[in-house]
């Protein structure tokens, strides 16, 4: 990484954080992201609707809970990089999100069934509970682990770090690269073993650590205390220094006609209202933090700094040109999500096969919408190669799928009541609900109708029912 570009992400950083503290600080109201989903995942906003279908990006807030069915895969991601994942047959709940009036961050999660896989990169003042069945996990410096709830007993497996569990038959002190194993049936007594017995998702959850761990260094924000959403930053995007405008970033494919809010959804929240949620695969820190900006001849760009609002519930437009109509929140009352353009994106199940990939074509103004994250390399050198060809053909990598017999052998679906299933959940993209967004400014060319499908991912997608 370049000195130039380590510098930029330095001075992005310290805006975020210049901008996030005081508004959540005043509030004491703690947001985490939605950051990954793939196939069947379903989520209960607390809005009193029940489950509804998921989707990358949601905002995850006090009281909700997420669960995966058949063959759905989640990721959390916390303010300072932290990673909870689940697997098919999870349920998990989080009865509190908060933060003290010192800035440390308060967080419990409670793990109902199934597997929940743990990687905890705190501060020192941070609080971190995980709950399972009558067993209490404090988490105060940083571990990677694995849980896992049956039908009779539960394990803790430690892949980095150590942690000390309580619960009625005492507490135990599990190192590194140790299981402890809980007997549900007797008073949850513990054996500890010094070995790891692998999980059939242990794969899964090394690739997407190592992600974060590749594109979360390279930008030096583990030194940020905000640091979600900006390993997707880094693959999906560029920093560039603008003349006249400072520091910006701008996500790869981003061609003529394309603007920041042409697939997304707007969902409502308790407190909030009605929310932006962007489709796109990075499309969390810059709808949250900062602004969207214009620039004649480089396009939209998004810039930190400039508000005071700390957490933006609607993207903030800086510059439009001539006849663009900033975002507004649906008029309508409700609780229910209107979606725009290609609305929300879900990884299909079985859309990737390890080792010999799966060809995609990718069009200019597309802004990395269906390239999952981590499965092409130098996503910047084919960026460069759309803007000259228009399109291109390649490859993308992705962890395979477990068989509905390969999970069967987790203890993630041990006791559960999710159904397992191979076949691949997809569907083309649903009809187009009427809401304000920003249209296309001249002279670039203008999108597709929104009663069509756009044209520029041919990944399918599934969006919420």
């Amino acid at each position: 990484m370049s000195i130039r570009k380590a510098s930029m992400c330095l001075i992005v950083l310290a805006a975020l954080v210049l901008l996030a503290v005081p508004s959540f600080a005043d509030s004491q109201v703690r947001i985490v992201r939605l950051s990954q989903v793939e196939g069947n995942v379903q989520i209960d906003r607390n809005t009193g609707q029940g489950y509804e279908k998921a989707f990358l990006n949601l905002p995850v807030t006090q009281g909700v809970k997420l669960r995966a069915k058949d063959e759905g895969r989640a990721e959390i991601e916390f303010e300072n990089g932290s990673t909870l994942r689940i697997i098919p047959g999870t349920v998990i709940e989080f009865p509190e999100l908060s933060m003290r009036d010192s800035g440390a961050k308060v967080t419990s999660v409670k793990l109902q069934e199934g597997t929940a896989y743990l990687t905890f990169n705190g501060a020192k003042d941070d609080e971190f509970t995980l709950n399972f069945g009558r067993e209490k996990m404090v988490l105060t410096h940083s571990a990677h682990l694995r849980v896992a709830m049956g039908d009779t007993d539960a394990t803790v497996a430690v892949f980095k770090g150590d942690v000390e569990v309580a619960g009625p038959s005492g507490t135990v002190q599990v190192g590194k690269k140790q299981t402890a194993t809980f007997d549900l049936a007797d008073q949850d007594k513990y054996t500890l073993a010094k070995n790891l017995e692998k999980d059939p998702y242990d794969a899964w959850d090394k690739q997407q650590e190592d992600y974060h761990q590749r594109y979360l260094n390279s930008s030096y924000t583990n030194y940020s205390p905000y640091a979600y959403g900006m390993s997707d930053l880094n693959y999906y995007g560029n920093y560039s220094y603008v003349p006249g405008y400072g520091t910006m970033w701008q996500p790869y494919f981003a061609g003529a006609g394309w603007d920041p809010f042409m697939n997304g959804s707007w969902v409502w929240y308790p407190g909030f209202g009605y929310t932006w949620v962007s489709g796109y695969p990075w499309g969390w820190t810059p709808y949250r933090y900062g602004s969207w900006l214009y620039v004649p001849n480089y396009g939209w760009g998004w810039q930190p700094g400039g508000s005071r609002l700390g957490w933006n519930t609607v993207p903030r437009v800086i510059n439009p040109p001539r006849q663009v109509i900033p975002p507004q929140p649906p008029a309508t009352s409700g609780h229910g999500t209107i979606v725009v353009g290609r609305g929300p994106f879900v990884t299909p199940a079985g859309s990737g096969i390890a080792g010999s990939g799966n060809k995609v074509v990718i069009h200019d103004a597309s802004a990395g919408l269906g390239i999952p994250r981590g499965s092409i390399r130098n996503l910047g050198k084919v960026s460069q190669q759309v803007k000259q060809e228009g399109t291109v053909t390649t490859t993308v990598h992705t962890m395979p799928v477990r068989t509905s017999s390969a999970a069967a052998a987790s203890p993630a679906v041990r006791g559960s009541s999710a159904s397992g299933s191979s076949a691949s959940r997809t569907a083309a993209p649903a009809s187009r609900a009427s809401s304000p967004r920003m249209s296309s400014p001249e002279p670039r060319s203008a999108p597709p109708p929104r009663s069509a499908p756009a044209p520029h991912s041919t990944i399918p997608h599934t969006p919420p029912k």
